[in-house]
């Protein structure tokens, strides 16, 4: 097992033991970078040297018997749909290839506060809007375990980089599925959180009713832990949950807990156009929770065959007004004597 195969808690736990330093995971990491980033097309910018100086800087701290953050020495890419004071901020597209943000993303800053060493921005489709990764003006990430296939997306690179072991854990932004699809596709776990639990200050906006940002790892856990340290309620976003209303939960409290008892929902018509391997699999995991004492209860869902055009209305609504600011707003043909508002 090399350092890349740890998870983000056992590095973790092995930088504070000081089993290992912070310099020898982030260094593993880009060795990684370095032997596969050319086939995977996982990352468009890297901080080789912001990221040595923060591990050499978390290494001094635990040397000093000084207090560290959460992820104090986890190297952790983030999806370039988030805003960052150090290197550019593109969306996947040429119209911000020369865009620096002035302020970091609020779920950038705590990462930064939990002592994470963030390695690089990952590739995405542009603007967010895309389910495969190919539609990135800047190059497209293909998926690690099988290169002549997609990764999903639109997060497909941050999926891609955790997946390939070019980082342990990772951040991405999920509007209809941007976490969700490229972790099953590239076999992670992947979290969109419910909307409000993580501010969306400093995300560049796509859907701004339904994005969320939210985490990538190879496990549960590692997914768990990102989200105690990104959840939480901001001022700067007036969509953040206010944690009087709906404390957030440690995220990590109740894995050594049996579920036996739990009720867990399934909704079969989600899975009505599915092949056989994949609703096959699907049945396989239900019988582990099932065999453990879980209760599994069939849900109806009757309004789910609206849920895609009422998606699409909503989403291409908000998309056009919040794309407009980096062209211009474009209006089309005015009647000059309209009848009525629709011709208006």
């Amino acid at each position: 097992m090399t350092l890349t195969d740890l998870t983000a808690i056992e590095l973790r736990e092995a930088i504070a033991a000081r089993r290992i330093s912070s310099a020898e995971a982030v260094a593993a990491t880009f060795a990684q970078i370095d032997r596969l980033e050319s086939t995977v097309g996982a990352f468009l910018s890297l901080f080789r040297d912001e990221a040595a100086a923060r591990a050499g800087d978390v290494d001094r701290r635990i040397a000093a018997g000084e207090p560290v953050g959460p992820l104090a020495g986890v190297p952790i890419a983030v999806k370039d749909v988030l805003c960052t004071t150090f290197g550019a901020t593109t969306c996947g597209s040429r119209m911000l290839e020369r865009f620096h943000s002035p302020y970091d993303a609020t779920a950038i800053r705590r990462l930064l506060d939990a002592d994470a060493v963030i390695v690089g921005k990952t590739n995405m489709d542009e603007f967010a809007m895309g389910s495969s990764t190919e539609n990135s003006a800047l190059g497209k990430t293909v998926n690690p375990w099988a290169p002549d296939r997609v990764p999903g997306g639109s997060s497909g690179g941050s999926a891609a980089a955790v997946a390939a072991r070019l980082c342990p854990v990772a951040l991405g932004s999920d509007t209809g599925g941007s976490i969700r699809q490229p972790a099953s596709f590239c076999g992670v776990v992947g979290l969109k959180p419910t909307y409000g639990r993580v501010s969306r200050y400093g995300l560049v906006a796509y859907g701004s009713s339904l994005d969320q940002i939210g985490p990538f790892g190879r496990t549960v856990a590692d997914v768990a832990l990102l989200m105690n340290v990104i959840a939480g309620h901001d001022p700067a976003d007036s969509t953040s949950v206010d944690e009087t209303v709906a404390p957030v939960p440690d995220c990590l409290d109740g894995f050594d807990k049996p579920v036996e008892g739990l009720r867990i929902g399934v909704a079969p018509a989600f899975n009505a156009g599915a092949e056989a391997s994949v609703r096959a699999a699907l049945d396989a995991a239900l019988d582990v929770y099932r065999n453990a004492g879980a209760q599994i209860v069939e849900i109806d869902m009757p309004h789910l065959d609206y849920a895609i055009a009422a998606y699409y209305v909503i989403a291409t609504a908000e998309a056009s007004s919040n794309l407009s600011r980096y062209d211009g707003v474009h209006y089309g043909y005015r009647t000059p004597d309209p009848a009525d508002y629709v011709e208006v």
